[in-house]
């Protein structure tokens, strides 16, 4: 029997004004989850307006977050299983992406201290996590020429760090060259996807 889930879904493609693949892919996996009874939140990162850190004192605020992103907090610590969908622009996740997540993953919400470690408590553990991630190359040159390293940097350096676990991925690649019967293709699986995660 499958256990329902609260599902948080984060479209990080920075362009609010077209329709991006992304946000195809997003909407497919939100239909997914919402068949099989998960109660869905979405959040567009493109939609939130909030300035870069500049400084550790700034990170370290709590004050300091814009109020703009005191709901992505809210909707973080209410989920149970995020996903976060981003196309890879230079190797690595989009700015506004790694913007948003030094933003909101602050310590006092993401980590907390602890005096046993050195590196805090991570305070987000009980989480799943997926990623989704669209290149024009193929995945697999991105998964075995450049060994996914940004992928598995923020697996490990940022959402790993503060608990999320496990943190599946899947890589959309060669995206120039997907035609309608692709694109049913993966919106099928986004669908099951949305269906199974976390399930």
């Amino acid at each position: 029997m499958s256990v329902l889930h609260r599902v948080l879904i984060i479209d990080g493609h920075p362009d609010p004004q077209t329709r991006h693949l992304n946000h195809v892919l997003a909407d497919a996996y939100a239909e997914g989850a919402a068949a099989a009874g998960h109660e869905v939140r979405r959040l567009s990162i493109a939609a939130l307006d909030f300035p870069l850190l500049r400084s550790q004192k700034q990170w370290q605020d709590p004050e300091a977050l814009p109020p703009a992103l005191r709901p992505a907090q809210e909707d973080i610590a209410w989920c149970e299983h995020l996903v976060l969908f981003f196309p890879l622009w230079l190797g690595e996740m989009p700015a506004l992406v790694k913007g948003f997540l030094e933003q909101v993953l602050r310590p006092g919400f993401a980590v907390e201290a602890d005096g046993a470690s050195a590196f805090g408590r991570k305070a987000l553990q009980g989480r799943s996590a997926r990623l989704v991630v669209t290149m024009g190359m193929p995945a697999l040159i991105y998964r075995w020429y450049f060994r996914a390293h940004s992928l598995k940097s923020l697996e490990r350096n940022v959402l790993g760090f503060v608990g999320f676990a496990p943190i599946e991925e899947t890589l959309v690649g060669g995206v120039d060259q997907i035609d309608e019967r692709g694109l049913a293709r993966w919106q099928a699986r986004m669908r099951h996807l949305g269906r199974a995660d976390g399930s």
